[in-house]
């Protein structure tokens, strides 16, 4: 049988999501968590990899098991086995034609920013952080370019391996809550430190270092060079996946599960 999980987890306890041999990521804790409860080995796929930092409010995963178990057990019985950073929020039986990534219509990421001259002790990690002015209302409409089809090349990792530089942004907001600035992105899917970069670039306007234009320059330009330098990850989050109505998924297959941790 197909197990659809969703997670939730402190990317900074990690080394991003994917396995790697060394056995510190978090798919790695939750595979050997998962053998646990089906006595036997288990592979997850995800809906998004995230890099070492990067957390994850709602990331969704599949496996596939021989095993016969609860529900219950795929989520309070693997809780068990884990580390406190990581949870299963839910678990449900799916199709065999139904692919975390592949059945997925977009994703949802949210980059929480503390804006103050102290930097972070207790969020420390959790999100990122400049003590500089920033003005939200310029970033807003630098911003406001990203939203369609665009090919995001000046925005993506060098080491990126998607085929296309080319995504669709479905939103783009920019909001202040206090001293947190708030980034929501919606796509049908990211490039490699897409969202970071995007960021970066974003405060080099809110800071007044550049002007509001210059983002449709960057983009029009395809040059990763001329824009700014990939911001920290300890404020991205991986918020929502969104699947089509078909899938027995809480939410009616839309996830959306923003963090409101640290959120005024």
């Amino acid at each position: 049988m197909r197990i659809a999980i969703g997670i939730e987890y402190a990317g900074n306890a990690f080394e991003g999501w994917q396995t790697q041999p060394h056995g510190r990521t978090v798919q790695d804790f939750l595979e050997r968590a998962l053998a646990q409860i089906a006595q036997e080995p288990v592979k997850l796929v995800c809906a998004g990899r995230t890099d070492t930092g990067v957390h994850a409010s709602m990331q969704v995963a599949h496996f596939d098991t021989a095993a016969h178990r609860p529900l219950e057990a795929w989520v309070r019985g693997v809780n068990s086995h884990l580390p406190a950073s990581i949870g299963v929020l839910w678990a449900v039986e799916v199709d065999e034609s139904f692919h975390a990534r592949f059945s997925a219509e977009a994703r949802r990421y949210r980059y929480v920013l503390l804006n103050r001259r102290i930097r972070p002790g207790l969020a420390g990690g959790r999100v990122g952080w400049t003590h500089g002015d920033l003005d939200e209302e310029a970033m807003a409409a630098a911003a406001a370019c990203l939203a369609g089809e665009h090919d995001f090349t000046s925005f993506r990792a060098a080491e990126c391996q998607a085929k296309s530089p080319v995504r669709l942004m479905h939103s783009v907001s920019v909001q202040r809550r206090g001293e947190v600035v708030v980034f929501d992105f919606h796509a049908n899917a990211f490039l490699h430190h897409m969202i970071r970069n995007l960021v970066g670039s974003l405060v080099f306007v809110g800071k007044g270092r550049r002007p509001v234009d210059w983002m449709a320059e960057l983009l029009a330009a395809r040059n990763r060079s001329l824009a700014a330098p990939t911001f920290a990850p300890d404020g991205l989050y991986l918020c929502g996946v969104d699947y089509p109505p078909q899938w027995p998924l809480p939410g009616g297959g839309r996830i959306i599960a923003p963090p409101q941790l640290l959120l005024p």
